[in-house]
Protein backbone atom coordinates (compact mmCIF):
# COMPACT_ATOMS: atom_id res chain seq x y z
CA UNK A 1 0.00 0.00 0.00
CA UNK A 2 1.07 3.43 -0.77
CA UNK A 3 1.64 5.71 2.36
CA UNK A 4 0.08 8.73 3.53
CA UNK A 5 1.26 12.01 2.58
CA UNK A 6 2.70 13.51 5.21
CA UNK A 7 3.40 17.48 5.86
CA UNK A 8 4.86 19.42 9.19
CA UNK A 9 2.40 20.83 11.62
CA UNK A 10 0.99 24.07 10.03
CA UNK A 11 -1.53 27.09 10.46
CA UNK A 12 -4.96 27.48 9.87
CA UNK A 13 -4.94 29.73 6.63
CA UNK A 14 -1.90 27.25 5.07
CA UNK A 15 -4.18 23.87 6.08
CA UNK A 16 -7.64 25.45 4.48
CA UNK A 17 -5.35 26.55 1.49
CA UNK A 18 -2.98 23.24 0.45
CA UNK A 19 -5.19 20.72 1.94
CA UNK A 20 -9.06 20.64 2.16
CA UNK A 21 -8.92 21.73 -1.60
CA UNK A 22 -6.93 18.76 -2.51
CA UNK A 23 -9.49 16.00 -1.22
CA UNK A 24 -7.12 13.81 0.15
CA UNK A 25 -6.03 12.47 3.72
CA UNK A 26 -2.85 14.09 5.36
CA UNK A 27 -0.79 12.94 8.18
CA UNK A 28 0.77 15.37 10.60
CA UNK A 29 3.60 14.08 12.83
CA UNK A 30 3.81 16.18 16.09
CA UNK A 31 0.47 18.30 15.61
CA UNK A 32 -0.68 17.55 19.13
CA UNK A 33 2.35 16.15 20.78
CA UNK A 34 1.84 19.01 23.41
CA UNK A 35 -1.58 18.31 25.06
CA UNK A 36 -1.79 17.78 28.23
CA UNK A 37 -3.10 13.62 27.78
CA UNK A 38 -0.55 13.00 25.18
CA UNK A 39 2.28 13.70 27.63
CA UNK A 40 0.47 12.06 30.24
CA UNK A 41 0.21 8.87 27.76
CA UNK A 42 3.57 9.02 27.52
CA UNK A 43 4.02 7.99 30.93
CA UNK A 44 1.84 4.81 30.98
CA UNK A 45 -1.97 3.97 30.41
CA UNK A 46 -2.24 4.40 34.39
CA UNK A 47 -1.29 8.33 34.18
CA UNK A 48 -3.69 9.06 31.43
CA UNK A 49 -6.29 6.98 32.94
CA UNK A 50 -6.16 9.58 35.87
CA UNK A 51 -5.88 12.46 33.66
CA UNK A 52 -8.94 11.39 32.29
CA UNK A 53 -11.09 9.90 35.32
CA UNK A 54 -10.52 13.51 36.83
CA UNK A 55 -12.12 15.36 33.34
CA UNK A 56 -14.62 13.07 33.45
CA UNK A 57 -18.57 13.21 34.61
CA UNK A 58 -20.98 10.32 35.67
CA UNK A 59 -22.81 10.78 32.58
CA UNK A 60 -23.28 7.21 31.25
CA UNK A 61 -22.85 6.40 27.11
CA UNK A 62 -22.94 3.06 24.91
CA UNK A 63 -20.05 1.09 25.26
CA UNK A 64 -19.25 -2.12 22.89
CA UNK A 65 -18.47 -5.48 24.83
CA UNK A 66 -17.04 -8.76 22.74
CA UNK A 67 -15.71 -11.78 23.40
CA UNK A 68 -12.08 -13.22 23.42
CA UNK A 69 -12.60 -14.85 20.51
CA UNK A 70 -13.76 -11.74 18.44
CA UNK A 71 -9.94 -10.75 18.52
CA UNK A 72 -11.41 -6.59 18.67
CA UNK A 73 -13.01 -7.01 15.15
CA UNK A 74 -16.60 -5.58 16.12
CA UNK A 75 -18.53 -6.52 13.63
CA UNK A 76 -22.10 -8.52 12.04
CA UNK A 77 -22.66 -12.25 13.36
CA UNK A 78 -22.22 -15.25 10.57
CA UNK A 79 -25.91 -14.72 9.30
CA UNK A 80 -25.40 -11.06 9.47
CA UNK A 81 -29.05 -10.81 11.66
CA UNK A 82 -27.31 -9.25 14.12
CA UNK A 83 -24.12 -8.24 15.71
CA UNK A 84 -21.12 -10.10 17.37
CA UNK A 85 -20.53 -7.53 20.54
CA UNK A 86 -22.80 -6.44 22.96
CA UNK A 87 -23.68 -2.73 23.75
CA UNK A 88 -23.88 -2.05 27.74
CA UNK A 89 -24.04 1.77 29.46
CA UNK A 90 -20.78 3.21 31.29
CA UNK A 91 -19.19 5.62 32.69
CA UNK A 92 -15.56 7.56 31.90
CA UNK A 93 -14.65 5.88 34.98
CA UNK A 94 -15.95 2.00 34.28
CA UNK A 95 -14.83 1.57 31.19
CA UNK A 96 -11.34 2.87 32.17
CA UNK A 97 -11.21 0.83 35.36
CA UNK A 98 -12.21 -2.13 33.07
CA UNK A 99 -9.91 -1.68 30.25
CA UNK A 100 -7.09 -1.23 32.75
CA UNK A 101 -7.57 -4.50 34.16
CA UNK A 102 -7.83 -6.66 30.94
CA UNK A 103 -4.62 -5.42 30.24
CA UNK A 104 -1.46 -8.01 29.89
CA UNK A 105 -4.37 -10.71 29.49
CA UNK A 106 -3.57 -13.63 27.20
CA UNK A 107 -7.17 -13.10 25.88
CA UNK A 108 -8.53 -10.02 26.88
CA UNK A 109 -12.42 -9.56 26.25
CA UNK A 110 -12.47 -6.74 23.54
CA UNK A 111 -13.81 -3.23 24.57
CA UNK A 112 -14.65 0.02 22.97
CA UNK A 113 -15.46 3.00 23.46
CA UNK A 114 -16.48 4.92 20.68
CA UNK A 115 -17.67 8.40 19.16
CA UNK A 116 -18.12 10.05 22.94
CA UNK A 117 -18.77 13.36 22.86
CA UNK A 118 -16.46 15.06 25.05
CA UNK A 119 -18.18 18.47 25.88
CA UNK A 120 -20.77 15.82 27.16
CA UNK A 121 -18.34 13.36 29.24
CA UNK A 122 -15.09 15.02 29.52
CA UNK A 123 -15.66 19.12 29.44
CA UNK A 124 -12.46 19.79 31.56
CA UNK A 125 -10.73 18.70 28.31
CA UNK A 126 -11.73 21.29 26.05
CA UNK A 127 -9.03 24.04 27.10
CA UNK A 128 -6.68 22.09 27.29
CA UNK A 129 -6.85 19.83 23.42
CA UNK A 130 -6.34 23.15 21.09
CA UNK A 131 -5.67 22.61 17.66
CA UNK A 132 -4.36 25.59 15.86
CA UNK A 133 -4.57 24.27 12.59
CA UNK A 134 -8.38 24.37 12.96
CA UNK A 135 -10.90 26.94 13.04
CA UNK A 136 -12.31 26.31 16.66
CA UNK A 137 -15.04 28.59 15.92
CA UNK A 138 -17.00 26.89 13.35
CA UNK A 139 -19.26 24.20 14.40
CA UNK A 140 -16.97 20.96 15.31
CA UNK A 141 -18.00 18.14 16.58
CA UNK A 142 -15.32 16.35 19.17
CA UNK A 143 -15.35 12.68 20.73
CA UNK A 144 -12.76 10.54 22.25
CA UNK A 145 -12.35 6.98 21.07
CA UNK A 146 -11.06 4.44 23.85
CA UNK A 147 -10.29 0.87 23.99
CA UNK A 148 -7.93 -2.28 23.93
CA UNK A 149 -6.90 -3.41 20.95
CA UNK A 150 -9.62 -3.27 18.57
CA UNK A 151 -10.17 -3.10 14.57
CA UNK A 152 -12.95 -0.48 13.27
CA UNK A 153 -13.97 -2.16 9.79
CA UNK A 154 -13.73 0.02 6.88
CA UNK A 155 -16.53 3.27 6.88
CA UNK A 156 -17.43 6.53 5.86
CA UNK A 157 -18.33 9.43 7.68
CA UNK A 158 -19.92 12.72 6.44
CA UNK A 159 -17.99 15.15 7.87
CA UNK A 160 -14.25 16.34 7.70
CA UNK A 161 -12.13 14.57 10.49
CA UNK A 162 -8.97 15.31 11.89
CA UNK A 163 -7.94 12.20 14.56
CA UNK A 164 -5.51 12.87 17.07
CA UNK A 165 -3.86 10.01 18.36
CA UNK A 166 -3.82 10.47 22.28
CA UNK A 167 -2.12 6.58 23.29
CA UNK A 168 -1.21 3.48 21.74
CA UNK A 169 -0.45 3.75 18.29
CA UNK A 170 -2.91 3.29 15.41
CA UNK A 171 -3.08 1.68 11.65
CA UNK A 172 -5.65 3.67 9.50
CA UNK A 173 -5.46 2.68 6.25
CA UNK A 174 -7.68 4.56 3.54
CA UNK A 175 -10.03 4.27 0.66
CA UNK A 176 -10.85 7.03 -1.70
CA UNK A 177 -14.50 7.20 -2.23
CA UNK A 178 -14.87 5.98 -5.72
CA UNK A 179 -13.16 2.35 -4.53
CA UNK A 180 -17.55 2.22 -3.35
CA UNK A 181 -18.06 -0.45 -5.89
CA UNK A 182 -14.69 -2.92 -4.67
CA UNK A 183 -15.40 -2.68 -0.93
CA UNK A 184 -18.57 -5.01 -1.30
CA UNK A 185 -20.57 -2.79 1.54
CA UNK A 186 -23.03 -4.22 3.92
CA UNK A 187 -26.32 -3.46 4.39
CA UNK A 188 -27.19 0.24 4.57
CA UNK A 189 -29.59 0.76 7.17
CA UNK A 190 -28.32 -2.10 9.38
CA UNK A 191 -25.06 -1.01 10.41
CA UNK A 192 -22.93 -1.92 13.61
CA UNK A 193 -22.04 1.95 14.23
CA UNK A 194 -24.60 4.21 11.88
CA UNK A 195 -22.89 4.30 8.61
CA UNK A 196 -22.17 1.64 6.41
CA UNK A 197 -19.21 -0.78 6.35
CA UNK A 198 -17.55 -3.20 3.69
CA UNK A 199 -17.82 -6.53 4.49
CA UNK A 200 -14.18 -7.71 3.72
CA UNK A 201 -11.51 -8.42 6.71
CA UNK A 202 -8.90 -6.52 5.40
CA UNK A 203 -5.91 -7.99 6.54
CA UNK A 204 -7.00 -11.56 5.71
CA UNK A 205 -9.17 -10.69 2.56
CA UNK A 206 -11.18 -13.86 1.28
CA UNK A 207 -10.49 -12.84 -2.95
CA UNK A 208 -12.68 -15.84 -3.93
CA UNK A 209 -15.71 -14.47 -2.28
CA UNK A 210 -14.63 -11.05 -3.03
CA UNK A 211 -12.53 -10.65 -6.07
CA UNK A 212 -12.80 -6.44 -6.66
CA UNK A 213 -11.01 -5.99 -3.08
CA UNK A 214 -7.58 -6.61 -4.54
CA UNK A 215 -8.28 -3.53 -7.13
CA UNK A 216 -9.33 -1.67 -3.85
CA UNK A 217 -5.79 -2.45 -2.44
CA UNK A 218 -4.37 -1.12 -4.99
CA UNK A 219 -5.88 2.29 -4.63
CA UNK A 220 -5.10 2.04 -0.42
CA UNK A 221 -3.34 3.95 1.25
CA UNK A 222 -1.89 3.51 5.22
CA UNK A 223 -0.32 5.36 7.62
CA UNK A 224 0.88 3.92 11.79
CA UNK A 225 0.54 6.85 13.98
CA UNK A 226 2.34 7.59 17.28
CA UNK A 227 0.71 9.44 20.42
CA UNK A 228 0.95 12.87 19.19
CA UNK A 229 0.16 12.38 15.55
CA UNK A 230 -2.48 13.59 13.98
CA UNK A 231 -4.52 12.26 10.67
CA UNK A 232 -6.81 14.84 8.64
CA UNK A 233 -9.60 12.43 6.61
CA UNK A 234 -11.59 14.17 4.13
CA UNK A 235 -15.33 13.36 4.24
CA UNK A 236 -16.59 10.14 2.52
CA UNK A 237 -13.10 9.04 2.44
CA UNK A 238 -13.74 5.15 3.29
CA UNK A 239 -11.08 3.96 6.53
CA UNK A 240 -10.02 1.38 8.27
CA UNK A 241 -8.78 1.65 11.84
CA UNK A 242 -6.57 -0.97 14.10
CA UNK A 243 -5.43 -0.31 17.45
CA UNK A 244 -2.20 -1.59 18.11
CA UNK A 245 -1.90 -1.53 21.86
CA UNK A 246 -3.47 -2.99 24.82
CA UNK A 247 -5.21 0.33 25.55
CA UNK A 248 -5.60 3.43 23.06
CA UNK A 249 -7.03 6.33 22.93
CA UNK A 250 -8.20 9.02 20.13
CA UNK A 251 -9.29 12.02 19.85
CA UNK A 252 -11.06 13.39 16.26
CA UNK A 253 -12.57 16.69 15.74
CA UNK A 254 -15.05 16.09 13.17
CA UNK A 255 -16.98 19.64 10.99
CA UNK A 256 -18.28 20.80 7.60
CA UNK A 257 -17.81 23.24 5.12
CA UNK A 258 -20.56 23.24 3.77
CA UNK A 259 -23.99 24.19 5.62
CA UNK A 260 -24.51 20.73 7.79
CA UNK A 261 -27.26 19.22 6.39
CA UNK A 262 -30.39 18.26 9.33
CA UNK A 263 -30.56 14.92 7.48
CA UNK A 264 -27.75 12.71 5.89
CA UNK A 265 -27.45 12.61 2.22
CA UNK A 266 -27.85 8.56 3.25
CA UNK A 267 -31.60 9.26 3.63
CA UNK A 268 -31.70 10.66 0.39
CA UNK A 269 -30.18 7.27 -1.09
CA UNK A 270 -32.34 4.71 1.09
CA UNK A 271 -35.44 6.86 -0.91
CA UNK A 272 -33.31 6.38 -4.11
CA UNK A 273 -33.19 2.40 -3.58
CA UNK A 274 -36.68 2.25 -3.05
CA UNK A 275 -38.26 4.32 -5.83
CA UNK A 276 -35.93 4.13 -8.93
CA UNK A 277 -33.75 1.09 -8.65
CA UNK A 278 -35.99 -1.10 -10.38
CA UNK A 279 -37.24 1.23 -13.34
CA UNK A 280 -36.88 0.85 -16.73
CA UNK A 281 -33.63 1.52 -18.23
CA UNK A 282 -34.97 4.27 -20.13
CA UNK A 283 -36.22 6.28 -16.84
CA UNK A 284 -33.34 5.39 -14.99
CA UNK A 285 -31.27 7.47 -17.42
CA UNK A 286 -33.47 9.94 -17.20
CA UNK A 287 -33.26 10.19 -13.78
CA UNK A 288 -29.43 10.08 -14.02
CA UNK A 289 -29.74 13.45 -16.26
CA UNK A 290 -32.18 14.88 -13.36
CA UNK A 291 -29.82 14.44 -10.87
CA UNK A 292 -27.21 15.38 -12.49
CA UNK A 293 -29.06 18.62 -13.44
CA UNK A 294 -30.53 19.50 -10.17
CA UNK A 295 -28.43 17.95 -7.68
CA UNK A 296 -24.47 17.92 -9.55
CA UNK A 297 -24.56 21.21 -11.46
CA UNK A 298 -23.60 19.80 -14.96
CA UNK A 299 -25.34 22.41 -16.92
CA UNK A 300 -24.95 25.60 -14.25
CA UNK A 301 -27.53 26.99 -11.44
CA UNK A 302 -30.91 25.61 -12.61
CA UNK A 303 -33.23 27.78 -11.14
CA UNK A 304 -30.84 31.04 -12.14
CA UNK A 305 -34.07 31.91 -15.14
CA UNK A 306 -36.19 32.24 -12.11
CA UNK A 307 -37.26 34.84 -9.90
CA UNK A 308 -35.44 34.43 -6.57
CA UNK A 309 -39.52 34.65 -5.16
CA UNK A 310 -40.22 31.55 -7.60
CA UNK A 311 -37.34 28.85 -6.84
CA UNK A 312 -39.11 27.20 -3.80
CA UNK A 313 -37.17 24.28 -2.93
CA UNK A 314 -34.69 25.03 -5.30
CA UNK A 315 -34.01 28.76 -3.45
CA UNK A 316 -31.86 29.56 -0.92
CA UNK A 317 -31.89 27.18 2.02
CA UNK A 318 -33.67 29.04 4.90
CA UNK A 319 -35.10 27.13 8.46
CA UNK A 320 -38.74 27.09 7.11
CA UNK A 321 -37.91 25.88 3.17
CA UNK A 322 -36.19 22.75 5.31
CA UNK A 323 -39.43 22.39 7.65
CA UNK A 324 -41.49 22.40 4.47
CA UNK A 325 -39.46 20.21 2.52
CA UNK A 326 -39.83 17.86 5.32
CA UNK A 327 -43.47 17.91 5.71
CA UNK A 328 -43.65 17.17 1.86
CA UNK A 329 -41.79 14.42 2.39
CA UNK A 330 -43.44 13.00 5.60
CA UNK A 331 -46.71 13.45 4.13
CA UNK A 332 -45.36 11.81 1.00
CA UNK A 333 -44.36 8.82 3.05
CA UNK A 334 -47.29 8.49 5.32
CA UNK A 335 -50.21 7.59 2.36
Amino acid sequence: MQPIAEYEPMDRERFEREIVPKGEPAVFRGLVADWPVVRAAKDGPEVLVQMLQFAATDEPFQAWFAPPEVEGRFNYNADLSGFNFERKLATIDQLLDLLLRQRGQDNPYSMYGGSILIRKHLPELIPNIPVPMLDMARETLISLWIGNQTHTATHWDQSQNLACVVGGRRRFTLFPPEQLKNLYVGPLEFTPAGQPISMVDIDTPDLETYPRFAEALEAALRAELEPGDALYIPALWWHDVLSLEDFGALINFWWRDAEPPLLTPLNALYYAVITMRDLPPNELEAWRNMFNHYIFGDNGDPAEHLPEAARGILGRRTPELVARVKKLLIDALSR
